[in-house]
């Protein structure tokens, strides 16, 4: 997974392309989603969440997703979770203090903000902290309700 998670660091650009491109769809879909019921539908997406998103961005389910902002690197990796940054123990060389063998999500975030080439840095927005009764849902389904209302 570690290796598929660099690589998504690297196809930033291409791959929130596909990204906007799958909301896009979701969100064309959203009367079918709300027809079937979103609770009946939340297993199901985050069974195919965690096949793509898992596979892709060593995505760890957290229901509320932030790749988007993070140059498609899950901030969720970090050993302590941290979601808006690095904690400060970035060593020298971009490896983690916990995990010296890992890079640091957080040079990766920065790393894939750039290949956005986008006019802000999205990595730079405030994010709010992860709500854990969310760990385990469907993001997906949450950013179209989101965008219902």
């Amino acid at each position: 997974m570690y290796r598929m998670r660099t690589w998504s660091v690297r196809h930033a650009r291409r791959l929130k392309s596909l990204y906007r491109y799958l909301e896009s769809v979701l969100l064309f879909a959203a009367p079918l989603w709300r027809r079937i019921g979103y609770a009946r539908l939340d297993k199901p997406f985050l069974l195919l969440e965690r096949a793509t998103k898992g596979f892709l961005l060593d995505s760890q389910s957290c229901g509320q997703c932030i790749v988007g902002f993070t140059g498609l690197a899950c901030p969720m990796n970090c050993p302590k979770t941290m979601r808006n940054g690095p904690c400060g123990g970035v060593r020298a060389n971009g490896k983690c203090e916990v995990k010296p063998d890992m890079d640091c999500v957080w040079v990766l975030a920065w790393e894939g903000n750039k290949r956005l080439q986008e006019k802000e840095y999205p990595i730079q927005f405030l994010q709010p902290a992860v709500d854990n009764r969310k760990i385990g849902t469907s993001a997906w389904l949450r950013e179209v309700r989101r965008h219902e209302v």
